[in-house]
C-alpha cells in the first residue's frame, strides 16, 4: 500500500465501543470510515449522520460485499465474533475484531487459518496493549529496572443492572464477567508475565448461568504469583499492581484504559502521567494502518500466538469454574 492511501473503514455493530472507536478514527491521518452496518437500517443511519459516513447497510454482509473498504473494525456481540470475522476475511477484507476474538479457540484457530489462506491481515482489539501507559510498563518489565516481577493483582468489576435479556447476563450472548471484563486482568498477567504453570479459578454462576463474578489465581516457573478478579456485579479499584524485587509499579484505575502510573521505589512514590487526547482506541488504528501499509497478515504487537494462548486461558478458567455457553 502507499504510505499515503487514504485507508477506509467499515464498523460492524453500532454499540457504545463503536461509537468510541468512530470519534477515534475521526483524529487519525489517513482514515475514513466510509462505511457501517447494523442489523437495524435506522440505527446504521442514526450512527452514520453522527460520524459523516459515506454509506450505511441494514446487513453486515452488503458491508462485506463492499469493494471500496480496507479493513473491517467488528464491534459486535462476542459470540458473533467468529462468525463476522470469517465473513470478512473471505470477502477479502482485513479485519480488526473486538476481544474476546472469539468464544473457544476452535474458532479462534480457524480465524487465524482462514486470514493465513486468505492472506488478509487479521488482529484482535485489545487496545490496553497499545496505550502509552501500558507499553511503559511492558517497557520497565523488559528492562528489569526494578528486578524480576514477583507478583500482580489486577481486577475489573463494575456494578451492572440485572437484566436477564441483556448482554452481559446472557449466556446466549456470551454473557458474564469473564469474557467482558475479565479477559483484562488475564491479559495483563499475560504480557507481564508470561504463561502460566498452574491455573486456579472459582465464579460466583448466577441465575442465568454466567460468571458474575470470578476469581483467577496464576502460577508461574519461575515463583511469580498473579491474583486477578473480575465482576459485573460489583465495583472494584480496577487497578493493576506489579510487586517487583525492588520496588512496585501500580497502574491507576482504570488500568485497561487511558490512565496513569505510579512507581515506588527506596522509599519514594512518583506519578506518571500519560495525556492522551483520544479515548484511547486511536492507538490500535494507528498500528492496524501501519501493519496493513507493510502488507503483513499478522500484528507484529497483539500476535496470533499471544491471542491463542489468551484464549487457551479463557477456556482453561471456564473449564475450571464450569461455565459452559449454547
Amino acid at each position: 500500500m502507499n504510505q499515503e492511501k487514504v485507508i477506509k473503514w467499515g464498523l460492524l455493530g453500532c454499540g457504545k465501543i463503536a461509537h468510541k472507536f468512530a470519534e477515534d478514527l475521526g483524529t487519525i491521518p489517513n482514515a475514513v470510515l466510509h462505511a457501517v452496518a447494523s442489523r437495524d437500517l435506522k440505527k446504521a443511519k442514526d450512527f452514520g449522520k453522527l460520524y459523516n459516513v459515506y454509506v450505511c447497510y441494514g446487513s453486515y454482509k452488503e458491508l462485506a460485499n463492499n469493494p471500496d473498504i480496507d479493513v473491517v473494525y467488528i464491534a459486535t456481540p462476542h459470540v458473533f465474533h467468529c462468525e463476522n470475522t470469517l465473513m470478512c476475511l473471505n470477502h477479502q477484507k482485513a479485519v480488526l475484531c473486538e476481544k474476546p476474538f472469539a468464544m473457544n479457540k476452535t474458532q479462534v484457530e480457524e480465524m487465524i487459518a482462514t486470514a493465513k489462506k486468505n492472506q488478509v491481515f487479521l488482529m484482535e482489539a485489545l487496545w490496553t496493549h497499545f496505550l502509552p501507559h501500558y507499553q511503559y510498563v511492558l517497557d520497565m518489565i523488559k528492562s528489569k529496572e526494578l528486578g524480576e516481577a514477583k507478583t500482580l493483582r489486577a481486577d475489573f468489576g463494575f456494578a451492572s443492572t440485572f437484566d436477564s435479556e441483556g448482554r452481559l447476563f446472557n449466556q446466549k450472548l456470551g454473557g458474564g464477567s469473564l469474557l467482558d471484563v475479565g479477559i483484562y486482568p488475564l491479559f495483563a498477567a499475560l504480557t507481564m508475565l508470561g504463561y502460566p504453570k498452574k491455573l486456579n479459578a472459582k465464579a460466583t454462576i448466577g441465575k442465568t448461568g454466567v460468571d458474575e463474578t470470578c476469581t483467577i489465581e496464576l502460577e508461574y516457573e519461575n515463583g511469580a504469583t498473579a491474583s486477578l478478579f473480575s465482576a459485573i456485579t460489583q465495583k472494584t479499584d480496577t487497578e493493576a499492581i506489579i510487586v517487583f524485587e525492588k520496588g512496585t509499579i501500580i497502574i491507576n484505575s482504570r488500568f485497561h484504559e487511558p490512565s496513569s502510573i505510579t512507581v515506588k521505589k527506596n522509599g519514594e512514590s512518583k506519578l506518571l502521567k500519560f495525556e492522551v487526547n483520544t479515548n484511547g482506541y486511536s492507538f490500535e488504528a494507528i498500528h492496524v494502518q501501519e501493519m496493513l501499509l507493510q502488507n503483513r497478515i499478522e500484528s507484529t504487537v497483539m500476535t496470533f500466538e499471544k491471542s491463542l494462548q489468551l484464549i487457551n486461558l479463557l477456556d482453561t478458567v471456564r473449564d475450571k469454574i464450569g461455565l459452559q455457553y449454547e
